[in-house]
């Protein structure tokens, strides 16, 4: 390490150094985790954070896509300011919540009622009991490679590989965690993604089992693929034909378009969950879908099958955080966002044409992974980075965020926000084009 990185990075040596000692790893979540330790934040503005050492980079991951207006959004700030000094939570309810459910509601046809939470893996967890609740049924059947939060039937597989995953006629239900119980990995019924023959023979070999089917419509771990029109009409019929729910986990996708992804689909979800953007930059998750669903959490039955609750859920804090947010990104935003992802992809791939390497580039609205594959994904298995090629992505974000001082997600991904401008993407397509020639020797090498 030279003398001048040693500089740099003094502070946030010094800092790691007393993490370590009090943290698992130095930190509490993996994915800000990086050798030989992590970058502390001294503050962040629009489309740029400085870290400790004085260091500014541009943003294009938004903390993993939750961030829709960027970093210390003044409307944002002051909305939650004026909340704060009224109260953070209570037990009891506010009008702002009433007011942010009426606003999602209105902005999605699936959307009859809503559930606040606190992230998007409660929100799956929440609509995955309240399918079996529903139905009376317990099997739940998702795609192979799909993130879906932390919940444990809802991780199964989410990152198989070609030592587990096996016979892509029925894929085996890998666990995440070591020690997942045999029971949870017996209800789980793992599909190829966007195989729509190959899905609804595995769905039918589980018919009357199956309490709901969990999709989606763009998801990130399977390489940011968009699900064939097709393919989730099939589902969607074979759902109404064997009593179970098409559930949309949307927690990341919503940003797509105006009503989400699903606004791009024929066919209508019954339970959708979100989070990420609906939060304004403040943890939030939440359920929406058909009121006859919903009802199994409603307090005034008789018979409580769901109960449901959760001391800072719908807390005043991230519903108006949200509904600021939210509001701020109306049709017109969602719009001019979605127009200038697509000029940054078109940027990405002349970059790529340029250094003359095996890339392409697959996505959705305001989102974008780059992949060093020739050909476009279409399944999770052909998205599937070995060890080789993660090294070489690895290398390739390193040199981004070390010289270029451009922050991306660790799967070379992007999650745009609506203060990011042309200059912003210039600055972005310019610094792949350097780093896609510096890994071009090493890509050729491994490929």
């Amino acid at each position: 390490m030279s003398t001048e990185k040693n500089k740099t990075t003094k502070k946030s040596e010094k800092i790691y150094e007393r993490a370590i000692k009090v943290l698992t790893g130095g930190v509490s979540r993996n994915t800000i985790f990086r050798k030989p330790h992590p970058f502390y934040v001294s503050t962040a503005n629009g489309s740029y954070i400085t870290d400790i050492d004085g260091c500014q980079r541009l943003d294009f991951a938004n903390n993993m896509a939750s961030l829709i207006h960027g970093h210390s959004h003044p409307k944002i700030v002051e909305a939650v300011t004026k909340q704060l000094k009224r109260g953070s939570a209570f037990a009891m309810g506010s009008e702002i919540e009433v007011s942010f459910a009426e606003l999602l509601n209105n902005r999605t046809r699936a959307f009859e009622n809503i559930r606040f939470m606190n992230s998007g893996t409660e929100a799956v967890m929440t609509m995955i009991k309240t399918a079996r609740v529903y139905t009376g049924k317990h099997k739940i059947a998702k795609a192979e490679g799909s993130y879906h939060g932390t919940y444990d039937y809802a991780e199964i597989s989410q990152n198989s590989d070609p030592t587990n995953w096996g016979d892509i006629n029925n894929p085996n239900p890998v666990p995440v965690v070591e020690e997942t119980p045999d029971g949870i990995l017996n209800d789980m019924v793992i599909f190829p993604y966007n195989d729509t023959e190959r899905t609804l023979a595995l769905l039918n070999q589980n018919a009357d089992q199956i309490a709901c089917v969990l999709i989606d419509l763009v998801p990130h771990r399977v390489g940011l693929i968009p699900a064939k029109k097709e393919y989730i009409e099939a589902i969607y019929k074979w759902t109404r034909k064997n009593n179970a729910v098409l559930a949309f986990d949307e927690v990341v996708t919503y940003r797509v378009n105006y009503s989400g992804a699903q606004e791009n689909y024929n066919v209508d979800p019954d339970l959708t969950a979100l989070g990420k953007i609906i939060g304004g930059g403040f943890p939030i998750g939440a359920l929406a879908g058909k009121a006859e669903i919903m009802q199994v959490l409603d307090p005034r039955e008789t018979n409580i099958k769901h109960p449901h609750s959760g001391t800072f859920s719908a807390n005043p804090i991230s519903i108006t955080a949200g509904y600021t947010a939210m509001s701020l990104f109306d049709k017109q935003a969602v719009l001019n966002l979605n127009k200038l992802t697509k000029k940054a992809i078109e940027q990405i791939e002349e970059a790529i044409n340029l250094a003359e390497i095996p890339a392409c580039v697959t996505g959705a609205g305001s989102m974008f992974r780059v992949h060093l594959n020739k050909n476009k994904p279409r399944t999770y298995r052909e998205a599937y980075q070995g060890k080789e090629v993660k090294v070489i992505i690895n290398e390739l974000l390193d040199y981004l965020f070390l010289k270029e001082n451009i922050l991306m997600i660790n799967t070379c991904a992007c999650m745009f926000s609506t203060n990011l401008d042309q200059t912003h993407v210039d600055r972005l397509s310019e610094a792949l084009l350097n780093g896609f020639r510096i890994i071009k020797p090493k890509l050729e090498n491994t490929l």
